[in-house]
Parts: structure tokens; sequence; C-alpha cells
């Protein structure tokens, strides 16, 4: 027992206080028993004795997969060998060795001693070079780990060993692009807290490998969106960051073929997950907790705990721009918090602000409060992004007016001091967000903010030259309509500034509490989509109304608190309403009845944090569960089945997550293969109890499995993600290739979430895509978010979709609108080998300015497979060449594209080719020559420069073959050469030379048509 009880101590640093959970009894056991097996034992000895614990059962093959983690983490000495013990016996790939892994870093971190912790660094490097799957997501949350505004010797030292993996290991860091743009992201951040001399090693490191990343890797990390610029603001002075904003301002294009500049970056809105990255789990759930739980007026010491804690020293002023980021972009709070007394995100934001000791720190925070302000697009930005910089100003005017002093005049002046080139996008941007906020109710009016009497007189006449739509005409003052509590309340989810006697404060005596319940109001806009309480005296009436064996139940129900004794109930209530015949009306009372005293079943938190077959067990252990138990376990002929089905669906009449919790059940119960048509039952049951064809069956299945999907997502992602895989294969039909489930899917997921979808599809255990509706899906994901795109494609990819299934998309592709698409297809098309239905798609693309798609693609083929692009190439405009002679028919239209695209992509590719290797292929130039005599004067004109690369080509081989007499072989070429030169020489010979070439042409075609019909 003594040992068993120095096991904890050597993994945690523990305190008397802190609580001994189910995972660190589980780790003190699993170690416990690897030790008891192996000690005293030789190598052999001691595997052999944990192979046979292995063998026996599933749980033997855990335990002793666990006690290896923690040996491994508590004895370095020994690590590689029960490393090896570990890589021979584990049968599901370290997937459960990961998933302990994760929750560590995630959940307990902090508390590891650095011997464990670099023993989960060194345990990294080890899977990484043995390609276990999954590690990336481990790299992924350890860069969560890394503090900003933290140069403790613990944070520097974890900065560092990432750091070192990534460098040691960048071609397999290459193969995730999220990782790439995470590791990017963070770093770029970590830089400016690393400025000093004595960092300056490490730091140099940090800038050459972001350098790399971004030179080498650009088109990943454009997902990162706006925030890459502003974090690239922020190192600019540095001299390789200098160098690469002058190549970004002058040639974007050597960065990514889709890329076309900054403007591009700041219009697309940066991804909850990269803002959340910058915050540790430990924040994070402080940050989490004081905006959900705590009550406006109860703040100050949570405020002075993580201020002690996190924002204490100089450097960590820093924190304060990721923190305020992450408020924004993030922490988007429920209806129900928005209209209770929660301390609203304003207030934090501004105890960041008041409290901001630095002035490089306070205009950074400025930037970030107002960052999203800059480029704002309704279509796509939120308006909570951008909501609480104006609340700030707007609750700060009477208790702190300095703060609304500084926020406007620094919001009038990034407008022409952002950015010389885009001070039009920004002006149009900030009067967008004005706008919304206006048109939202934010706030019922500007004028009074803006002509405050308590402003500055000069901050007064720059707000008025400013924002001049926004101004009052007649200087209407603040301070008299506030008086007057019906003409400027706040309508949305914050306390009106009305009250004189109790002043909004961001952190003031907990005495001062803000009259909460009379000062917030709904908004209406915002309201509430589930409102589903039922008035407690008219469940009472009702009651009354049921007959008297399933009231007692009923009246039992409502007054137990036991979770077994009320499944008990519920199983006799059940029973009694089986042995009952009900009309409409009597079921009506019943399903309402239930709906109000199980409301707690539908508010509260059911998905475990910790996913395992017990967990998953214990939250469908509870009466609203007892009655889905009871549809599925009766048979679809038992006509005691469609009572059931009534009352379930007269509830769900009252409470809407009825549904998707069904879904959770079904898919947790694991009750038999086909157990979704109890949902499919109940589906039809909805509304009408009367039955229904088929047609509007499938109809409403997908409406109703939609909905339920959405509702689930919004109240829980993680649920969601554990459903989502039987979704796709219960109901195919619906599922697979429904646009408007992959985006609901892509808008919420994180990297892990994401990547346990790929690896299903890898599996081929679902199937998300298929071809019929292929093309309307990527048309719909055209106007999602960067980073739902980029997720999309991994799905795409992870299914191995067709190239020829994506292809006619290709046209109508826009180079700027349309770069993340563009981008995955040319990393797709990167992987496969030139063919004639590949070359001809691309080529259908109009050649425009700055559209570098189509010769990035031809490009790359030239050089890696020049023979076989020459020989599609020349086909392809013998072919162009035909058509065009063929003008009479009309059907030549759809042979592919015309000569002048075929002719403006070569034009293109001569260009960015620097050898011109590719255009010497006799293949090419007869091609050239041939289609030629068949262009008009104008596009003999227009694309001179290529005919003529190929007649200067022509000249030095017939030089060539004058002095060698090989007239064999240069008299066919001279014979076509000739007249191709007088006729770009001459205008006045160029008739006869036509006349002259026609016969040629005729034969040569001839001979190669049968090679274009192939």
């Amino acid at each position: 027992m003594d040992s068993t009880k120095s096991i904890l101590p050597r993994l945690f640093q523990l305190t008397p206080i802190d609580f001994r959970d189910e995972n660190d009894e589980k780790y003190e056991r699993c170690c416990q028993l690897v030790l008891s097996l192996t000690n005293g034992l030789s190598e052999k000895e001691a595997h052999d004795a944990l192979s046979n614990v292995v063998c026996k059962n599933a749980q033997g093959h855990d335990d002793v997969n666990i006690g290896l983690l923690i040996v491994i983490l508590i004895e370095p000495t020994s690590g590689a060998r029960f490393y090896r013990d570990l890589t021979y016996l584990t049968r599901d790939g370290l997937n459960l060795i990961i998933t302990h892994l994760t929750l560590i870093i995630l959940d307990k971190f902090n508390k590891l001693l650095d011997q464990c912790r670099s023993q989960i660094i060194w345990l990294i490097k080890e899977m990484i070079k043995n390609s276990v799957s999954n590690i990336d997501s481990l790299c992924f949350h350890l860069l969560r780990q890394i503090a900003g505004g933290d140069l403790s010797p613990r944070n520097m030292w974890l900065t560092e060993a990432l750091l070192d993996i990534f460098i040691e290991n960048r071609a397999w860091v290459e193969k995730f692009s999220v990782l790439v743009a995470t590791i990017v992201y963070t770093y770029l951040r970590l830089i400016v807290d690393h400025l000093g001399p004595k960092y300056a090693t490490l730091r140099q490191r940090e800038v050459d490998f972001c350098i790399l990343l971004l030179r080498e890797r650009f088109s990943e990390c454009m997902m990162i969106g706006r925030d890459l610029v502003r974090l690239l603001l922020n190192v600019a002075r540095i001299p390789e960051f200098e160098k690469l904003w002058r190549d970004i301002y002058s040639n974007p294009a050597s960065f990514s073929p889709t890329f076309t500049g900054v403007a591009q970056l700041l219009a697309m809105r940066t991804s909850r997950r990269f803002l959340q990255c910058r915050l540790t789990p430990d924040m994070e759930k402080k940050i989490a907790f004081l905006t959900s739980q705590v009550k406006f007026g109860h703040q100050k010491r949570y405020q002075e705990w993580f201020q002690k804690q996190y924002l204490s020293t100089p450097e960590s002023q820093t924190l304060r721009c990721d923190l305020i980021r992450f408020i924004c972009g993030v922490i988007h709070p429920s209806n129900e918090v928005l209209c209770s007394d929660i301390i609203p995100r304003w207030a934090v934001i501004g105890w960041l602000l008041t409290t901001c000791t630095s002035n490089v720190a306070a205009s950074s925070a400025k930037l970030s409060l107002f960052y999203d302000w800059l480029f704002f697009d309704p279509e796509k930005d939120s308006i909570m992004n951008i909501e609480p910089a104006i609340l700030v100003i707007y609750h700060s005017v009477r208790s702190h007016p300095v703060i609304t002093a500084t926020l406007l005049d620094f919001l009038c002046r990034i407008m022409p001091n952002f950015s010389l080139s885009l001070k039009a996008q920004v002006k149009q941007g900030i009067y967008t967000s004005l706008r919304q906020i206006l048109m939202k109710r934010v706030l019922p009016s500007l004028s009074p903010l803006f002509d405050s009497s308590k402003l500055d007189p000069e901050l007064q006449v720059l707000l008025k030259e400013t924002f001049p739509e926004f101004c009052s005409p007649s200087g209407i003052k603040v301070d008299e309509p506030l008086k007057d509590s019906s003409d400027l309340m706040v309508k949305t989810n914050h306390t009106s500034v009305n009250n004189t006697e109790h002043e909004a404060q961001f952190s003031e005596d907990e005495d001062d509490i803000p009259l909460a319940d009379k000062l917030r109001i709904r908004d209406m806009k915002f309201r509430p989509i589930r409102e589903t309480k039922v008035d407690q005296i008219v469940i009472t009436e009702l009651i009354q109304q049921l007959n008297n064996n399933i009231k007692q139940h009923i009246l039992c129900l409502q007054e137990e608190k036991d979770c077994e004794l009320r499944c008990e109930i519920i199983e006799r209530l059940l029973e009694a309403v089986l042995q009952e015949e009900f009309d409409q009306d009597v079921t009506s009372i019943l399903g309402v009845c239930l709906a109000q005293i199980l409301s707690d079943e539908f508010n509260r938190k059911i998905f475990p944090d910790e996913v395992d077959d017990d967990s998953i067990e214990d939250s469908i252990g509870t009466p609203l569960f007892v009655m889905f138990r009871n549809l599925c376990q009766t048979p679809e002929d038992d006509p005691n089945r469609q009572p059931l089905l009534n009352i379930l669906a007269e509830m769900s009449m009252h409470q809407c997550r009825l549904g998707y919790l069904l879904l959770y059940y079904l898919k947790a119960s694991k009750s038999h293969e086909n157990r979704m048509c109890s949902y499919k039952d109940y589906v039809n049951t909805l509304g009408s109890w009367a039955p229904v064809t088929r047609n509007s069956e499938s109809k409403d299945l997908a409406t109703s499995l939609l909905n339920d999907l959405k509702m689930c997502q919004e109240d829980d992602v993680r649920m969601f993600c554990y459903i989502i895989p039987d979704i796709y294969v219960q109901f195919t039909t619906i599922a697979v290739g429904n646009a408007k489930l992959l985006n609901l899917i892509v808008s919420c997921i994180d990297p892990t979430q994401l990547q346990d979808l790929i690896c299903l599809l890898i599996q081929k255990n679902i199937i998300m895509f298929k071809k019929d509706s292929f093309l309307s899906v990527l048309n719909a994901s055209l106007e999602w978010e960067s980073f739902e795109q980029f997720c999309l494609w991994q799905l795409i990819s992870a299914q191995n979709i067709p190239i020829e299934y994506i292809l006619p998309m290709l046209p109508k592709l826009e180079f700027t609108a349309h770069s993340e698409a563009l981008i995955s297809i040319a990393l797709l098309l990167k992987q496969e080998k030139p063919s004639a239905d590949l070359l001809k798609h691309i080529m259908s693309r109009e050649v425009k300015p700055n559209d570098n798609f189509a010769v990035t693609v031809l490009t790359y083929w030239a050089k890696e497979h020049e023979e076989v692009l020459a020989e599609l190439v020349s086909s392809h405009i013998l072919k162009s060449g035909s058509a065009l002679k063929r003008k009479r028919q009309p059907s030549s239209k759809t042979l592919g594209p015309t000569v002048d695209q075929t002719l403006a992509h070569l034009d293109q590719l001569r260009i960015t080719c620097k050898q011109n290797a590719f255009f010497n292929s006799d293949i090419i130039q007869s091609a050239l020559l041939q289609v030629q005599g068949s262009c008009s004067d104008t596009q003999k004109t227009k694309f001179s420069d290529l005919f003529a690369l190929v007649e200067e080509l022509e000249d030095m081989k017939s030089s060539k073959s004058r002095m060698g007499g090989r007239g064999k072989v240069s008299g066919p070429k001279n014979m076509k050469n000739k007249p191709a030169v007088l006729d770009s020489d001459t205008e006045t010979d160029s008739t006869e030379d036509d006349e002259a070439i026609k016969p040629k042409p005729r034969k040569k075609k001839r001979t190669l048509l049968g090679f274009d019909s192939d």
C-alpha cells in the first residue's frame, strides 16, 4: 500500500486540498499493476507477464496500457523499455494512450512534475518517429499550454521544447494544415513576449521557423484569416518580417497562387479555434465561468484572483489582447445568460482596459477590441463580435469617461492610419459596424453618445467630422435623454445606463449590485428559440383531469427527487398508460404534464465529460430515457407502441430538445441494428397522429432530422459530433451529400473532432458525399467561412472523391473570391497525372490578370510530367485549331475550350516558365505551327510572342540542318517554317502564304484525327 500511495506524488504536485478523481485512482491502480508484474524480472519475462494479462480481456489490455503510460512518465530511466512494451502490446494503435495523454495535458498539465512534462515531450517525439496517428492533436493541446505573457522557466521550457519538435519533424508537421496554421499563429504571438536580449537565441529560432512556414506553406496559413495580419503587424519591425511585408505588398502571388494581397486576408474572419488556442485551458475555464456564472456586481474577487494569477507581471500585459479577442470572438452567451443578471462581456473587457498599465499593451488591446470592425461584413461576421466595444463605450460615459474618450478617439484615428491603401475599406467596415449596431438595436441611437458633453470639445469636433451620419445636427447631449428610461433603454442583453444611482461599474465594491432584474430587457432580434415552461397552476389543474391511477403516478413523479425512484415511477406510469384507452385530449394532457415535470432533464448537461461505456450508460439513466427505452423495446407491430409515440409527440410540442435527445439515446443504447426506426416513427407522429404518405414522411423526416441536429449543435457540440457518424449510417438518403448538414458539422468542430471524422472516412465506415449532389455541396460551400471550407476539403480528400467530380466547378471559380476552393483543387491536381479531360477543364478557365491557377498547375505538370503534358497539349492545340476551322458546325462549341483560351494559357505558361524547355518539344512546335496557319490576323498579333518563340526555334533548327545537310529531317519543317516567318514579317505576302500552306495542314490533320478522337 505504501508503494501505491507514492505513485501520484511522483506524477503530480499535489496539495492537501486537491481532490482525487476517478482518473487519479485509475492511474495509481494501473501503474501499481504494471510495477507488480515487472518488478525483479528481466525484460523478456516482464514482457511475457504483461502480455498474459493483456490477452485475457479488454479490461486487462486497458489497465496494462494505462499503467505503462504512467510508468513511462514517472520513471524516465526505464521509459524506452516500457515504451517498447507498449508498442508491442497495444491493440488499438495507441488510441487509449492518446486519449489519456489528452486528458492529462488539458486538465492536469499545470500539476505535472517537471520530470513528467519532459517525459511527455519525449514520448511525443517517439510516437512521431513511429508514425502514430492523432499525435497532431496532442501537439495542438500542448501549444495551448504555452501561456502568453509568461516568461517563467517552465513556460519558456515548453515553448522551446515544442519548437524543437516542430523543427526536427518539419516534414511531418506539414502534413497537417491546421497544425501548421496553429503553430504559426502561436509563435507569431509569442515572439512579442521574447523581444528581450535574454531570449535572443530562442526568438531568432522562432522567427526563422515562422518565416519558413509563411513562405513555403502560406496556403495553410491563410486559413487563420484577418488575425494573421494583426500578429504580423506586431512583429513588423523585426528585419525578417519587414522583408516579408515588402514581398507581401510587391508580389503576393509568390506566397500562394491564390493569394492576392492583404485585403484578401482582412476580409476573412478568424475562426474561433485560433482565438481560443492562445488561452490555456485553465484560463478559458476561468473566463467562461466569469461570463456565465458570476452575477454582475459580485465579480470583484474573481477578477482580483485572475489578475493575481495571470496579469500581475509587466510582461503579462500582452495577454490582455488575447483575452479581449477571445471574449469578443468566442464567448457568445446564450439568450438565457444575456437576459439574466450575469456579468456582461463589456464589463469584463472594461475591467481589462482600466487595469492595463502599459501604453503599448493598451494600444494593442484597443486594436484587438475594434479589429473586427475594420472589415466587418454582415454576411460573414457576427454582430456579437462588435457588440462589446460599443457597449464599453456606452456604459463608460458616466463612470469612466476617460475610457469612452480614448476608445472613440482610437476609432476615429484608426480609419486613416491603419493602412493608407485600405483607408476606404476600413472606413466602410466601421460605418457598416455602426449601422448594424443601430439596425440590431444594440443601441437605439449613437448621436447622444457622440454628442455627449462629457467628451473633450476637440474630440467632439473630430467625431462630427469622422461620423457625420451618426451625429445629431442639433447637438443633443447624453445627460438629458439618460433621465428618461423609456427613451434610451439598451434593447439587447445588458444593463441600461439610465440608472444614476447604480452606475454600471467594471470592478467596484461588491455592495454596488445593479438592479439587473429591473434594467435588463430582451432584444426581440435575439429572443430565445425555446421557451417551453408550462405554468405550474395549469399543470395542477390538468393533473386533476386524469384518472386516479395515472394521477397518483404523476403526483409521485412530481414530488420525488431521487433519480432511481423517478425511473421506477415512470415505468409504472407507462404500464398504467398502456392499460388505458386514451383519447387525444387525455394524451395531450399527459404529454403536457410530463413535459413540465421532466423539464430539468431538458435543461441539464447530459453528455459526459469523459466518454466511455460507463459514463454513456450513466447519462441515459433518467426518467426521460426510460420512456425512450420502452419505445425502442416495443415491437413495431405492437399496438401499445402508438400511445407512447403520441405522448412523446405531445411532449415535443413543449420541449423541442426531445428529438435530438431521442437520437442520442438511440446512439448510446445500441439497442439493435435498425434502431433509428423509432426516431422515424416519432417524426411520423409529430404534429398529427393521422397516417401520412411516404412522400410527406420522407420530407418531414429530413426537415425534422436537420432541425433536431441543428438544435443539438447549438446546445452541445460534443454530443452533436458523437451522434453524427450514426446519422450518416442510419439516414444515408438524407445525410449523404446534404450541404446543410455538412455546414452544421464544419461550423462547429475542432481539429480533434475533424480528425475523428476523417478517420471514419478513411476506414470507409461512413460516406459523407455522393456524386449526384456533390457539385451542389461545393457551390453552397463557397459562401462558408474559410476555416469551414478548409475542413470540408479535408473531408473530401479523406473520402477519395474522384477529381472528375470536381472539374465542372473549375470554370466558374473566381481566383480572388473562391481562393479556399482553388487552393484545395490545386493540391488535388498536384497529386494527379495530366490527362485529356483534366487539361480540357483547366484550359476552359478564362485567363484573367493575377489568376495564376491554371498556369500553376501546368507549370508543375511541365516539370513533373513533361512528355505526357506535351502530347496532351499538342493534341489539345490541334483540336482547338480544328474547331476553329469548323465554324459552321454549331456543335463544335461543345468540344472544349476555344483556341483563344488555349493559346492564352500557353502564353501565360511561356511567361511564367523561366526555361522554355517545354516549348522545345517537337510535338508542341509542330502543333503551334499548324494552329498558327488556322489563326486570324488578330489572333496572330495577340499571340505573336508565343508564335515567335516557336519560329525562333525553327530558324535555329533550319540553320543547323543546312549546315549538316540532313534534308530528310529538316525539309518538312523548313517548308512549314518558311510561310510562318513570312507571315510574321510582312502583311502583303500573308494571303499567298496561307494558300501555299493549306494542303500541308490538311494532310497532317488527317494523320492526327485518330489520335484526337482517342
